[in-house]
């Protein structure tokens, strides 16, 4: 199998409603998201003749879904008051609510999910919450 891995990078904030520790309180993060995709064969003809996929594409299909979380604060639908996130918003802050909770192994289920929808053959999405620590979603 051939295996084609691509990367892309964002800044942003969360917290974890509920949870006893640390991460409840506000916090950001410098995000890391990696993307392997593959095929039992490379294409034999057109343009992209002896490839799995355009690399360029594909990394600029990544890069525009990490880009429309950077430098946000990410939240979970419910997790803040409705006037909470009114006072943000006056203030400037940029929120996006997600459907889950905003941690690395729902986000790398998130982009596992973005980047299928988008025509890949997904093997494994990693979000890296820290250079050390990361979440990993693939599918048996």
């Amino acid at each position: 199998m051939y295996v084609l891995r691509t990367k892309s990078e964002f800044d942003s904030a969360h917290f974890l409603k509920d949870y006893n520790g640390r991460c409840a309180n506000l916090h950001g993060h410098r995000w890391r998201v990696t993307i392997e995709v593959g095929a039992d064969e490379v294409l034999s003809q057109g343009p992209y003749r002896g490839m799995v996929v355009d690399f360029g594409k594909l990394k600029d299909d990544l890069k525009e879904e990490t880009h429309k979380l950077d430098h946000t604060l990410i939240i979970e639908k419910g997790s803040l008051k409705e006037s909470t996130k009114e006072a943000m918003k006056e203030e400037g802050f940029t929120m996006v609510e997600m459907d889950f909770r905003p941690t690395a192994e729902n986000l790398a289920k998130y982009f596992y999910d973005i980047m299928s929808t988008k025509g890949y053959s997904v093997l494994k999405a990693r979000v890296y919450e820290t250079p050390d620590n990361c979440a990993e979603y693939r599918q048996d």
